[in-house]
């Protein structure tokens, strides 16, 4: 197999493997800290008009979800890349950036958590499961 398709095949296995577990965490989220009385998280548009009845404490799991679903997909992909192993980790964060926008444009949300999930969650793990995979900028 040459470099190029090992490399598209690892970035899209970097993705299915950080979308599963973004939607493992953000699924067992609400079992661990509930959600409010009253919220429909059901529906996008239940979540949209649910989200003043949040507390800081119900953003921590979407967050963990993010940064670990990025972290997870970036280093998978990473790690299994013939070459450019930190441009495949850092495509994936770019693409669970565009996502997390598409998110925030969609549902909104408290501008502190808008910001810290946008900055923080995206491409600094990407990069973080870049260099955990052991591998230079290529």
């Amino acid at each position: 197999m040459n470099s190029m398709t090992r490399n598209v095949l690892a970035v899209i296995v970097g993705l299915v493997v950080g979308a599963a577990v973004n939607m493992g965490l953000v699924n067992i989220g609400p079992m661990v800290i509930p959600v409010p009385a009253g919220a429909d998280v059901t529906t996008m548009e239940g979540l949209k008009e649910s989200m003043n009845l949040f507390a800081p404490k119900n953003f921590l799991f979407p967050f963990l979800a993010h940064a670990l679903g990025t972290l997870v997909g970036a280093f998978v992909a990473a790690k299994l890349a013939a070459t450019h192993q930190m441009r495949c980790a850092m495509i994936i964060g770019l693409a669970f950036l565009i996502g997390g926008i598409a998110m925030v444009v969609m549902v909104g949300g408290p501008i502190w958590f808008m910001a810290a999930d946008l900055l923080l969650a995206y491409l600094p793990m990407a990069y973080l499961g870049g260099l955990m995979a052991g591998k230079k900028a290529a």
